[in-house]
């Protein structure tokens, strides 16, 4: 007899644990109604500045990668022209460019050294 009422207490329990989750959904659904919106009011007002600030701050970062991808082509670009200047440069300043530039204007590459002027003073006055 005793095991029998051992198992009738045991089968009664679950039954008794299905009926204790029941009521907290019903009192949720009794939590969430006008007065309880308007008292979290402030709350909803700080989750939605927060939702406004992190969009704000996605855009703000998609626009500064924007910007660093733009300038760093950029950059890429006066690489290229300052090496395209460097070697032009190099090539023109060649004697053989130079006397070539110059020759227009009458002037003709040295063929002997050029000579030192020594001038005396003169120390008796």
């Amino acid at each position: 007899m005793l095991k029998e009422e051992n198992i009738e207490t045991i089968q009664e329990s679950p039954a008794a644990e299905t009926t204790a989750p029941r009521e907290p959904k019903r009192e949720w659904r009794l939590r969430i109604n006008y007065s309880a919106l308007v008292q979290n009011m402030p709350f909803i007002g700080f989750l939605s500045v927060l939702a406004l600030i992190y969009i704000a701050n996605s855009h703000l970062a998609e626009k500064k990668i924007r910007r660093i991808n733009k300038l760093g082509k950029e950059i890429k670009e006066l690489k290229w022209e300052y090496i395209n200047v460097k070697s032009e440069l190099m090539f023109q300043s060649k004697m053989s460019e130079v006397s070539k530039s110059v020759e227009p204007l009458g002037l003709k590459q040295l063929s002997s050294p050029p000579q030192k002027i020594v001038l005396k003073k003169e120390t008796d006055k």
